[in-house]
């Protein structure tokens, strides 16, 4: 008879930082959250060290039943969460060339619980994993098959684990069976991808092989003609690597206006920034377009979800995305829409597809994936 899980550790291992959270599955609460900045820059030499100070702050549990860890990606070898063996390691460390920068942090968490938890089961969630569902004629791109054949050039999706935890949320919420759950779901933040789900499954989102397309984000441009990038790395002899920065750290929001905060170009858009103003346009269409586009994918939304910071909390953004969406027979209830933070339909009770605003919780999701892998 397998033990029953109930303290679980989530951990977020990034190449400088370590995200904890420890949760108690029987009590449904939280017990601890952490950050460990400055690895490898002036503050513990690596992962293990810096996993060392998390036990510390957690005053050395013995009581840990199991660790579920965020892995950025699992291509297409992973579609769901597993727990992790040396198989899977394995297997891991080949998908580090579709995430260079995140998968090694992500992997060496991993190692470092082994090395810290001896025998406490670790169990891998992939940011991808809830978009494997997606048809060909929804991930595959309009090249020579063999780059996708030799290497695996396809769209993959991100925010997986968000996306999923709000979807389960929504059929709660919408007190609608999963598998017959049709719903757009929005994660808005510094980074923000949209998902197309229909029957309680991902068949669109709008990130591709990397975090890159789709919506206008904090730092990246999001969609872009191809064509443009390659006249601007020709006429300023930029190198690939070179390009990458610009179009994933420093296009977005910041090159529109200075700034990647979402709190700071309202604000300057309110005293009559015209650069900020139009960011803010343009954002709120691209947004409403995906919206649009998805809702004629599935067949028809259940509800349109909207989460992250920016979902959850700037009700200027949700007002310019809602009032675009007076097609879909949506208007926007003004008074609901000051709700910052918390569940609430912010459309009017006469609208055709209710507008939600759900708060997402990655790592709980992470936590609740542990504890379904491990008791299968």
């Amino acid at each position: 008879m397998k033990k029953a899980i109930d303290k679980v550790l989530v951990i977020n291992s990034g190449s400088s930082s370590l995200k904890y959270q420890l949760f108690s599955m029987k009590k449904g609460e939280r017990l601890a959250k952490g950050l460990v900045e400055r690895i490898g820059c002036g503050g513990p030499k690596d992962h293990t060290e810096a996993l060392k100070q998390v036990v510390a702050e957690l005053g050395n549990p013995k009581d840990i039943d199991a660790i579920g860890h965020r892995v950025l990606h699992g291509a297409e070898v992973f579609k769901d969460s597993v727990k992790v063996t040396k198989k899977v390691m394995a297997e891991c460390k080949k998908l580090v060339k579709f995430g260079p920068l995140h998968m090694p942090p992500n992997l060496g968490g991993i190692e470092a619980c082994e090395k810290i938890f001896k025998g406490v089961p670790n169990v891998a969630v992939f940011d991808t994993a809830f978009h494997q569902t997606m048809p060909d004629c929804a991930a595959m791109y309009a090249i020579d098959p063999k780059y996708y054949k030799k290497m695996g050039i396809r769209k993959y999706g991100f925010h997986g684990t968000s996306h999923k935890f709000i979807v389960q949320e929504a059929a709660k919420f919408l007190k609608k069976p999963l598998a017959k759950l049709n719903v757009v779901t929005c994660h808005m933040g510094n980074g923000s991808s949209f998902a197309a789900v229909k029957n309680g499954e991902c068949v669109d989102t709008t990130m591709g092989l990397t975090p890159l397309a789709g919506l206008i984000m904090g730092t990246r441009c999001g969609d872009i003609d191809t064509a443009a990038v390659l006249s601007i790395m020709d006429a300023e002899k930029k190198t690939p690597a070179e390009m990458d920065t610009i179009l994933n750290k420093k296009s977005g929001l910041l090159a529109l206006t200075g700034s990647s905060d979402c709190r700071d170009i309202v604000s300057k858009a309110e005293k009559g920034d015209k650069m900020a103003e139009l960011a803010l346009e343009m954002l709120a269409y691209r947004m409403a377009l995906y919206i649009g586009a998805y809702n004629t994918v599935i067949g028809g939304a259940d509800a349109i979800i909207m989460t992250g910071g920016i979902g959850e909390n700037s009700t200027e953004v949700r007002e310019r995305i809602v009032n675009r969406l007076g097609a879909l027979g949506i208007k926007l209830d003004k008074k609901a829409n000051k709700i910052r933070g918390q569940v609430a339909v912010i459309s009017t009770k006469a609208s055709k597809i209710p507008v939600v605003i759900i708060p997402t919780n990655e790592e709980l999701m992470i936590a609740r994936d542990t504890v379904r892998v491990l008791g299968e």
